[in-house]
């Protein structure tokens, strides 16, 4: 048997002299030393690609970089994840900072901007603790930091929690809680006092059946009576008058009113026939308008993410019937659960283009009146979160305005 079948065998490697062994050893270290100047072979159909060493070096590179915080984070995400469809080092901003306090007034739409180039990709590198008790819920406090795994994907995690969640005491003061997705002071106006209704909102709603001492309509200070109202004492509702229906472009089937603020309605004796009195009186209150329920609770900790099917639809109301739209308004859709939408999910929005009369299209000499009109394309002109999903329409926040947008613009998948 030749040497080098001997190397090939190894059932021989055991029973090699000390003097090939040696050789064997010498061999080696002098290839190395020489750094491998002859052409190398051609790598063979099952191994591993040339870029596997390089991004083992960076990354052993990067982690020399880490502070120790930053080190133990990254630690905690050499767990082997799911390959990505996005590779998450690219999400990340350029001037994202590696440590981040949460400040009371902070949202999560805003914290994902300063880590990210496109909020609503939070999922793709948000490193949930399974540990804690609702760990996708960030508190003010909480210092959230950036790492980057053994294979280049960008993590971010909470690498300190606030002394609310670690030391739990008796305290004077009320604690802060989770941090919202978007700012809450943008709906709540919306929330107590809707401007648009769905058809299930409308129908389901209690309405006044009539005023005490026979007045025809009521004002602040007047009391009313409400069927099936089912309301504790002192609750609070919306008194709303039912406007214009609102119709699916795409179907023609009404799902939906604009709707008025009337007043508020405080109850007072709650039964079968409740009585309310109206306070905060805007314009006089009829036969027939709704209660609905002010929220004032409505949860906004839900995470941004791209919807999970393909979106295709319209802004088919705006509150207040404002004819143009910009941000922090709210919006009404024609997509809902039937849709595969839920709270969260961030839709782009394209500014319908404006039809145009072509007078040069077939003689470009030649001005004709009669031209064809011709419809110009759609352009990118804001963003906007879904916080509210009905089956078939949703309402959603504009977080993001490039431009005017109105009634019948498009949204879309971002």
């Amino acid at each position: 048997m030749s040497f080098n079948q001997q190397l090939r065998e190894p059932r021989v490697l055991g029973t090699l002299t000390p003097r090939l062994i040696l050789l064997t050893a010498f061999i080696a270290a002098a290839l190395l030393v020489a750094g491998c100047k002859s052409t190398p072979p051609a790598p063979a159909a099952d191994a591993p690609p040339p870029m596997a060493a390089e991004t083992a070096d960076a990354a052993d590179t990067t982690a020399d970089d880490l502070t120790a915080t930053e080190a133990a984070v990254a630690a905690m995400n050499e767990a082997p994840v799911a390959e990505a469809p996005v590779q998450t080092a690219q999400l990340i901003r350029p001037d994202a900072p590696m440590n981040y306090t949460v400040k009371r007034g902070d949202t999560l739409w805003d914290i994902a901007a300063v880590f990210l180039k496109d909020p609503w990709f939070w999922p793709e590198i948000w490193q949930i603790n399974p540990q804690v008790e609702n760990p996708h819920l960030i508190y003010p406090g909480d210092v959230l930091s950036l790492a980057y795994g053994a294979g280049g994907d960008a993590r971010v995690s909470i690498s300190q929690y606030s002394g609310a969640r670690l030391q739990p005491r008796l305290r004077s003061e009320q604690l802060d809680g989770p941090i919202d997705t978007v700012p809450f002071s943008a709906i709540a106006a919306f929330l107590s006092k809707p401007s648009v209704l769905t058809k299930e909102e409308a129908l389901r709603a209690p309405h006044i059946l009539g005023f005490r001492d026979h007045h025809m309509v009521g004002g602040t200070g007047h009391e009313i009576y409400v069927k099936d109202l089912n309301g504790p004492l002192n609750q609070r509702y919306a008194v709303m008058h039912i406007g214009e229906p609102i119709h699916d472009p795409e179907s023609k089937d009404l799902i939906g009113y604009q709707a008025v603020y009337v007043a508020t309605a405080v109850v007072n004796n709650p039964g079968t026939v409740s009585k309310a009195i109206l306070t905060e009186g805007a314009r006089e209150a009829l036969e027939g308008d709704r209660l609905i329920l002010q929220e004032g609770d409505l949860p906004l900790t839900f995470t941004p993410h791209a919807p999970t099917s393909n979106i295709n639809g319209q802004i088919i109301a705006v509150a207040d019937n404002a004819e143009q739209i910009g941000q922090f308004q709210v919006v009404v859709i024609n997509r809902g659960k039937n849709h595969n939408l839920s709270p969260g999910a961030v839709l782009a929005i394209d500014q319908k283009g404006e039809i145009v009369h072509d007078k040069y299209g077939k003689r470009p000499w030649e001005k004709n009146p009669f031209g064809e009109m011709v419809q110009l394309p759609y352009e990118r002109a804001g963003t906007m979160i879904v916080f509210k999903v009905f089956d078939r329409v949703s309402y959603g926040l504009v977080i993001g305005a490039r431009g005017p947008m109105q009634v019948a613009d498009r949204v879309y998948n971002p």
